[in-house]
Parts: structure tokens; sequence; C-alpha cells
């Protein structure tokens, strides 16, 4: 066990040197980086996290949780109609993404966890917040809802991951995915569409978090310690808090494909939309179907 490990760890490290030798990540993330970056910050027990808060509690907090990669602008727009709509909404840039903290340690639940529970309370949310977690969100929120249940009123889990490959994290795997230079991993992300050309400016966003040192070591760290149980298990314990849940799911999505809702909804009792013409960012490309769904259902 202990060698395997090692030849793990070893193996990670040279394809780490390999990779930012081809691909390099030239600048600090530091208070020059982050100098004319929207949003604020704020010093949480891991690191620094970049965030953003708007709105009055009118109707509820609610919390936007980002995928594996791309950080809080995966929101842009969702964000502002949520304020409009009478609600305090946050969303943050977890770390190791956008312009939170590059961490030198692994990227385990527990730090997830715990930078959530920290974001929470250095804003002084006093009140059960609503949470809306989008692909690997998905699955980061329904952690944090475990770990904390109290803090967590409803939760929205739209195209969430729902089933770790079995490929995951093992070296012939990371060999593949940390082969992919930041132009083409940024060019991947429009896989996320139906109709990417209505994005075109997804592509430059995403590469200006990829310059920045430490940033693949986050994502291939994430990708290897992030939990270690299977994320149906994690949903299937969701469903004991008998919280309210809606899944959205795009029907074009192939990045998390459709046909995941079901060995969700077989553990987890949803109320489910299924949203038509829609890939794996459903909230994006039909935002008056999901607008109109999540609003009622936190209404309710």
């Amino acid at each position: 066990m202990i060698k395997s490990t090692l030849f793990f760890l070893v193996s990670i490290f040279i394809l780490q040197v390999n990779a930012q030798w081809q691909d390099p990540e030239k600048k600090e993330m530091n208070a020059e980086a982050r100098r004319g970056a929207t949003g604020s910050f704020i010093q949480l027990t891991d690191g620094i996290t970049h965030y953003e808060i708007a709105g009055k509690a009118k109707n509820g907090v609610i919390v936007l949780v980002h995928g594996f990669s791309v950080p809080y602008f995966i929101w842009n727009g969702f964000f502002e109609n949520l304020v409009q709509q009478g609600y305090q909404v946050i969303r943050y840039d977890e770390f190791g993404r956008g312009y939170s903290d590059r961490l030198k340690k692994n990227y385990t639940s527990l730090v997830y966890n715990r930078q959530l529970y920290d974001l929470i309370n250095g804003l002084k949310i006093t009140t059960p917040v609503n949470i809306i977690g989008v692909s690997f969100g998905g699955i980061v929120s329904t952690n944090f809802t475990l770990a904390y249940p109290k803090l967590v009123k409803k939760v929205i889990l739209i195209d969430p991951a729902s089933e770790r490959n079995n490929n995951t994290g093992t070296v012939a795997d990371l060999e593949k995915w940390m082969g992919m230079n930041s132009d083409k991993r940024a060019e991947s992300q429009l896989e996320d569409f139906k109709y990417p050309n209505h994005f075109p400016n997804w592509v430059s966003d995403y590469k200006v978090q990829m310059q920045f040192k430490g940033t693949r070591m986050a994502l291939s760290s994430t990708r290897f310690y992030y939990d270690s149980i299977p994320y149906l298990d994690r949903y299937k314990s969701l469903n004991s808090l008998n919280k309210p849940v809606l899944l959205v799911w795009g029907t074009e999505d192939h990045t998390v494909p459709l046909q995941y809702s079901d060995s969700i909804k077989a553990v987890l009792k949803v109320r489910f939309l299924e949203v038509s013409d829609a890939g794996h960012l459903p909230y994006l490309e039909k935002p008056e179907i999901v607008n109109k769904a999540v609003l009622e259902f936190l209404h309710q």
C-alpha cells in the first residue's frame, strides 16, 4: 500500500513537471494579480477566497457553488436575476480556481466544506441558506449539507456529478488529463453547451485562471483526493435529511448525460426538471425555463 501510494505521488510529480515545462503557469496569485478583479476577498482558515455578495435577504439567502474548474463567472446572469428577485446571493471561487488562493495541501472534501463554512460565518449569515450547485458543485453542495445540515434550507442540483469514473485518480487517467494544455482545456469547456457560439467570451474568460501557479495542481489534486465515497451514496445520505431538493438536467448534456439523473432519482427524493434543447448548463441556455422553476421551488 505504501509503495503504491509513493509510486502514485512520484508519478504525479513527474507529470506536474512535464506539464509545467510544456505549458507554464507564470504568475503568482497575490494582491497584484487580484487588483482590478470584480467582487471582494476574505481571509479564511485555509487562505484567501474571492467572492461576490449582492442583494438584500428579503426572500432569503442563496449560495451558488460552481463546478470543477470554471470559476464563479459560470453564474453570470443567473446571479443577477436572483438578486433582482429579492434574494441575497453569494457566489465564490473554490480554492485553486479563479482568484482564490492556490493551496499547498490536498484538495479534499473537508477543505471545500471548511471554505464554505468559513465564508458563511465570515459574511455573518445567520439564517439557513439555499444552496445551488452545478456539476461538481452539486456534490460539493451535497457534502456541505451533510456536514452542516442546520445551515441549509433547500438544495438545488443542476446537472450534478453523479458517479466517479473507475479510472479517476489513476496515473493513466491523470497523465491523459494533465496532458491537456491551458488552451485545449479552455476550449474543451465549450462542450458543456449545446450552442457554444452563444458564449463567445467563455474560452478567454476561462484562460485567465490558467496563467497562475498552482492551478493545474489544484485541479489534479481535487480529481484524486476530493472524496473516496461514491457520490450516489452521498445523495442517498442527503435523502435521509428530508430537505427539499430540486434536480435540474439538460437533455443534451454530454458532460454528465441525462441518463445519470435516473440513478440519483432512485436514491434521492427530488422535484425534477428536464430542460429540453440545453446542454450541461441549462440555466444559461434556457434561463427563462430554469429561472421560473428555481423561483417557484424557493418560494414554496
